[in-house]
């Protein structure tokens, strides 16, 4: 069913606008833009850059930010069944490469943050080294046989030297 976007989504750049979006078990939404400066951020490329993001119901948003770590951007987001939420973040450079991590907000923080609120993660993983490097965009969580099971998945681009994964943790 469609539905109203958030105030100033609209001024989005190209391709940089929601990438992050998900349901809440209380029905708000989250969602989280990619590359959009938060309000009062100059977005600067050498800053620790703060994204535009919402929290709420269509015509009850709430303007907050996002802060991934350095370099990152947040590619997609789980509700967890407590009223947290997992945020997947990517970093690519060309010398640097493909890294990505898994970061938790916990469910007080996303219970009633004031407008402006910045939120930031807490890193659970790191997809980097062990874990096969690749462009990881989508995550999901689910409650199964009383566990916590999260899906990681990759893009490949159509690009040959990259693959499409499926990644399932056991979040504890």
């Amino acid at each position: 069913m469609p539905f109203d976007a958030p105030p100033g989504l609209d001024r989005a750049p190209g391709n940089r606008g929601l990438e992050a979006l998900t349901a809440l078990p209380d029905g708000r939404i989250l969602a989280i833009t990619e590359e959009m400066p938060a309000s009062g951020d100059p977005g600067r490329p050498e800053a620790r850059s703060t994204y535009a993001a919402w929290i709420g119901r269509p015509g009850a948003w709430r303007a907050i930010g996002w802060r991934p770590a350095p370099g990152h951007l947040a590619t997609d987001a789980a509700a967890l069944p407590d009223g947290g939420a997992l945020v997947l973040e990517r970093f690519f450079s060309l010398f640097g490469g493909i890294t990505a991590r898994i970061t938790r907000v916990s469910a007080a923080a996303l219970a009633d943050p004031a407008a402006g609120t910045i939120l930031e993660g807490e890193e659970l993983i790191r997809l980097d080294g062990v874990l096969p490097p690749e462009n990881y965009e989508g995550i999901a969580a689910t409650r199964h046989a009383g566990r916590t099971l999260v899906a990681v998945i990759s893009d490949d681009n159509e690009n040959a030297l990259q693959r499409t994964l499926l990644l399932l943790f056991e979040l504890r």
